[in-house]
């Protein structure tokens, strides 16, 4: 198990949980073969580049991961409100989802104007 210390990480991981379950009711109980593969792809990929972030081999390649899970969360924010307008998505359902991925949003963009500050 990777370092269960990062929050964002950790967050990211827990959110990537929810998003593969999501895709799975999209596929099976809305017939989503297209939006719910790319925000499985959007998703999913916030917590692959934290953890490759994670091992980065300087402060620039560890900024440049990071950013490229903030731009990734934007992207499945988008998807989750597209979802949501187009009736894939209840109320209920968005609202949770919405509120995670805003929160991540919210410490990765935390995290990278920090680290640019640094550099």
């Amino acid at each position: 198990m990777r370092n269960e210390k990062n929050t964002v990480l950790v967050k990211a991981k827990t959110f990537a949980i929810r998003i593969v379950k999501l895709f799975d009711f999209l596929k099976k109980e809305k017939k989503d073969f297209i939006l719910s593969k790319q925000i499985l792809r959007s998703g999913t990929s916030i917590g692959a580049n934290l953890a490759e972030a994670e091992f980065a081999v300087s402060e620039k390649d560890f900024l440049s991961k990071n950013y490229i899970a903030l731009k990734e969360c934007a992207e499945t924010v988008y998807w989750l409100e597209l979802l949501y307008q187009t009736n894939s998505l209840t109320k209920e359902q968005f609202d949770s989802m919405h509120q995670d991925c805003l929160e991540l949003l919210r410490l990765l963009s935390a995290t990278t104007k920090t680290m640019k500050r640094k550099l």
